[in-house]
């Protein structure tokens, strides 16, 4: 029987911007945080090496942290609040040039919002959940309280 060579065409996607964590001002983490047009990218370990990737379009909102120490090594820590379930809260840490870089974070997230024609509607919802603990499974069956 003849072997079948697989071949995946998967694109790689150009990188908008990358950094790592950093320590006294030097990056010397193996912490790696990337931006792609459609999506975040954040890679942590060295010999495990773990990737979490957030989209764009579900980002809501951007926060700056600049501590004392941060500004004396011009850094900051942007944090982002999300849609993704497993993302909610995400940290780019340490980052150099953080004010500029929090600038074009927004600057892409609403770049891909606008190309897929996402209204504020769609991103906050219609209503449906309001004040719900979606992680909440008071009678312990697995699933969660907001879906029975």
């Amino acid at each position: 029987m003849p072997r079948r060579n697989y071949r995946l065409d998967i694109e790689e996607e150009q990188i908008l911007w990358k950094d790592r964590k950093r320590y006294l001002g030097l990056p010397i983490s193996f912490t790696r945080y990337e931006l792609t047009p459609t999506r975040f990218i954040i890679r942590t370990g060295l010999f495990t090496t773990n990737t979490e990737e957030v989209l764009l379009y579900r980002v809501l909102d951007l926060k700056l942290k600049r501590s004392l120490w941060q500004k004396i090594f011009g850094v900051g820590t942007i944090t982002l609040h999300t849609m993704d379930q497993t993302a909610r809260v995400t940290e780019f840490k340490n980052i150099k040039g953080s004010e500029k870089v929090r600038q074009f974070l927004g600057k892409a997230v609403e770049a891909e919002r606008d190309r897929k024609r996402i209204t504020a509607r769609e991103i906050y919802g219609s209503g449906f959940g309001e004040g719900l603990d979606y992680d909440a499974d008071l009678d312990e069956d697995g699933i969660p309280d907001y879906l029975e």
